[in-house]
């Protein structure tokens, strides 16, 4: 079998708060990670948990795969680009706001039997 892809793409969470989510279910079985991300009170939780998903169900539907069958071979966040935006402070200075963002990538694999 090939492995699943599935990504999330400028995601409004900056790559370091979604690390702190994804780390904690790399590796564990989809079911098993399922339960884990409905559980986090983190912001990244919830998109992170339907682009899990949207994996197991491309995996079901073009693969024909069983979802107790898979695992997250690979899980990653990578930088988006950054939306720089401006605040003027005293004394005509210039106070940047940088709207951080994400794109993360799950790789779903099966258990050879």
């Amino acid at each position: 079998m090939t492995d699943v892809h599935a990504q999330l793409r400028f995601l409004p969470v900056s790559s370091q708060k979604v690390r702190l989510v994804i780390n904690l279910v790399r590796g564990k079985d989809v079911v098993q990670a399922m339960q884990v991300l409905q559980f986090i009170p983190k912001r990244a939780a919830k998109p992170v948990r339907k682009l899990l998903a949207s994996a197991i169900s491309n995996a079901e539907e073009n693969f024909g795969v069983s979802r107790d069958d898979l695992y997250i071979s690979k899980i990653v966040a990578d930088e988006a680009p950054t939306r720089k935006w401006r605040r003027f402070g005293a004394r005509g200075r210039f106070k940047p706001i940088l709207h951080r963002a994400s794109h993360v990538t799950v790789v779903l694999s099966e258990r050879e039997a």
